[in-house]
């Protein structure tokens, strides 16, 4: 008996979770195969993309503001085999490691927002600090 759409919907989710790394893998080389054809068809629907793109940035807030924090951690030199799990300890690190206190709001004047500390020598994460004390240890060079 064929599968309704929400059944395949179901498995399609389950496949995908379970073979990330090679549906990854197969992507890369597809688009590294066919440049030029992926080329012409962004090209083509640049219109329908930035209208899909928009539609999923409104509706997923979050997803955003991960990727652009993953990113942005990356261009400020930091080495971590595992970013998504770094990314979540980030989300639900309530208080600064050096000092206790807790994290304010980036804007809110108070001086304990939420910083990633990590070498710029080595490129290696530290640990979550308020900005006041990721100041601190780099007037110091910790």
């Amino acid at each position: 008996m064929p599968m309704t759409k929400e059944e395949r919907a179901v498995y399609n989710k389950k496949y995908r979770e379970k073979n990330k790394e090679r549906i990854a893998i197969q992507t890369k080389k597809y688009r590294e195969e066919n440049k030029d054809r992926v080329k012409k068809y962004r090209e083509k629907n640049k219109e329908r993309i930035a209208i899909q793109t928009k539609k999923y940035r409104e509706e997923n807030p979050e997803k955003r503001h991960e990727t652009e924090t993953k990113n942005n951690w990356k261009q400020n030199g930091l080495i971590c085999e595992d970013v998504n799990s770094l990314y979540c300890h980030y989300m639900t690190a309530k208080n600064c490691d050096e000092c206790g206190v807790e994290f304010g709001v980036k804007g809110d004047g108070s001086g304990t927002f939420k910083c990633m500390d990590h070498s710029h020598e080595t490129g290696l994460f530290r640990n979550f600090l308020c900005i006041t004390c990721n100041r601190r240890r780099g007037e110091y060079n910790l």
